[in-house]
């Protein structure tokens, strides 16, 4: 039978359940994190929202398959969250997981969370005894002015559990420092939970220090216990060499990551993380600096000319749009390295279109619905069957029109994308415009290369400069970022801060062009 380990959180919101929970597993926001620890896609399973569960419960009343019972939060919600975490975990499946780690969303108290909580409880009994365990995640904070770190909220946020009738078998204390085993006493004596399972959770200057920070102290050992789990003695060496790797760089590069989200630190976890996996894989510091696109004019963009390289990520909406297309252009133009991911590689072929191919009024249909040029559209603005172009829908579902997962293409040889690749692209997409087909022989006969194409539909997946005329310039449609490690980094990032590490090296002596 799958074994469950039940992971909460309280206090308050971002104490890291996910690094924590990825870090149990030892074996990216945070599903990004369970990838990037544990090597392992995740699939549309492994994810569900509030959202999904009262869809599923709303469609099933209206099959009848509630009998014409009135619909409630118990049983029928609770039952419904129940069945997504078991299909999850592959339950009583010949893919069933032997542990599968939960982690509930929102934080203990708030009403948001409170069906999922009682689902796990329900669910819980019903494994039986040593089939599942609860970690739940608390702060300590430390009060300056009492020079002294405070347990209060955490008895408050393990004594609202316990109202929902959840006893967690360990807890993990977040805190800017370590928690003296006096604190971690007066936790136990409170909380109902063993000394050994108060965990001391300091912060650390790097999340993959978290494993060993968590195995020195137990947890791992007091999980498999609870769970009656026979397992070897944890190796922890390829954390200790990483740890060891970041802490220890032969050089620094520093990149320029031009987007309209710089106040908000999540908007490019994956990216930020995907960048730091291929500096250790080149064994450099990576130093990110983030740019407002909205603060990128003719007359400001020569300021890009300090970075070792520049990248433009995704992104959706008009705002700060002109100041990424001057990115690219001074990129392209003063040949520093430029990797466009997604958005970012729009936004360098409409660069491209305006400034090369002759396209003066070249746009997306997202920024500019009636644009002449429009080389980034919807496929359904491509061409009527008359060959009139289309007109974007205002009232289209946007989600419905996104193309999204894993899709492969093939790569072109002889270009740098096939140095990184091979024959074959395999990478995850979140996007609705594509490069309008309808213009990708204008831009081949002005030099734009087209790395690859998806074969049915003919979508650009790689653009890329020959490298005759840029060292290093690609955009790419889809995410790379998500299929990075720590352990072995992206092909793709890896490529890119070699480049960046080579621009370093030959002294970035630029001829900027205003």
């Amino acid at each position: 039978m799958t074994k469950f380990v039940f992971v909460t959180g309280g206090v308050v919101s971002s104490l890291g359940k996910g690094i924590a929970s990825a870090s149990l597993a030892e074996t990216d926001l945070d599903l990004g994190h369970y990838e990037r620890f544990i090597e392992t896609r995740m699939k549309k399973a492994n994810n569900f929202t509030t959202g999904q569960i009262y869809k599923s419960v709303l469609e099933k009343e209206r099959r009848g398959d509630y009998l014409g019972k009135t619909v409630q939060v118990i049983p029928h919600v609770t039952n419904e969250i129940q069945e997504f975490v078991k299909r999850g975990a592959g339950f009583d499946t010949p893919d069933a997981v032997d542990v599968a780690i939960v982690e509930i969303g929102g934080t203990v108290g708030d009403i948001e969370s409170l069906p999922f909580l009682e689902a796990v409880r329900q669910l819980s009994l019903r494994l039986g005894p040593n089939n599942a365990a609860f970690v739940h995640l608390t702060y300590v904070p430390w009060i300056a002015a009492a020079g002294e770190l405070k347990t209060k909220p955490t008895q408050h946020t393990v004594q609202k559990l316990r109202e929902i009738g959840i006893q967690p078998d360990a807890l993990l204390c977040r805190a800017d420092r370590a928690i003296p085993d006096d604190e971690r006493d007066k936790i136990s004596l409170f909380t109902n939970v063993a000394q050994w399972g108060v965990i001391s959770m300091p912060d650390v200057d790097t999340i993959y220090k978290v494993p060993r920070v968590l195995h020195e102290q137990g947890l791992d050992g007091l999980i498999c216990d609870k769970l009656r789990l026979n397992t070897p003695p944890a190796n922890l060496k390829r954390w200790d060499d990483l740890v060891y790797e970041t802490e220890h760089p032969q050089g620094e590069v520093t990149i320029a990551m031009v987007g309209k989200y710089v106040d908000l630190s999540d908007s490019y976890k994956s990216v930020n993380e995907a960048l730091r996996h291929a500096g250790m894989k080149n064994h450099v510091r990576v130093k990110i600096e983030h740019v407002d696109s909205e603060t990128i004019t003719d007359d400001t963009v020569s300021r890009l000319a300090k970075f070792d390289a520049i990248l433009v990520p995704g992104g959706f909406g008009k705002r700060g749009i002109e100041g990424k297309i001057n990115t690219a252009r001074f990129a392209r133009e003063n040949k520093v390295p430029y990797l466009g991911i997604c958005l970012g590689m729009q936004v360098a072929t409409i660069e491209f279109a305006r400034h090369v191919a002759g396209l003066k009024d070249a746009n997306s249909t997202e920024f500019e619905p009636g644009s002449p040029n429009p080389v980034i559209a919807l496929i359904t603005e491509w061409k009527d069957a008359d060959g009139s172009i289309k007109t974007r829908d205002e009232n289209s579902d946007l989600g419905g029109t996104m193309r999204l997962g894993a899709q492969s293409s093939d790569v072109a040889k002889g270009t740098l994308a096939h140095k990184i690749y091979g024959d074959v692209v395999t990478e995850r997409h979140r996007h609705r415009y594509e490069a309008n087909v309808n213009y990708l022989d204008t831009l081949r006969k002005s030099g734009l290369v087209i790395s690859a194409l998806t074969q049915r539909e003919h979508l650009t997946e790689i653009v890329e400069l020959p490298q005759s005329a840029h060292p290093w310039f690609v955009g790419v449609q889809f995410h790379p970022e998500f299929k990075s490690t720590p352990w072995d980094g992206h092909p793709l990032f890896n490529a890119f801060i070699k480049a960046a590490l080579d621009h370093q090296a030959a002294g970035k002596n630029l001829k900027v062009v205003a």
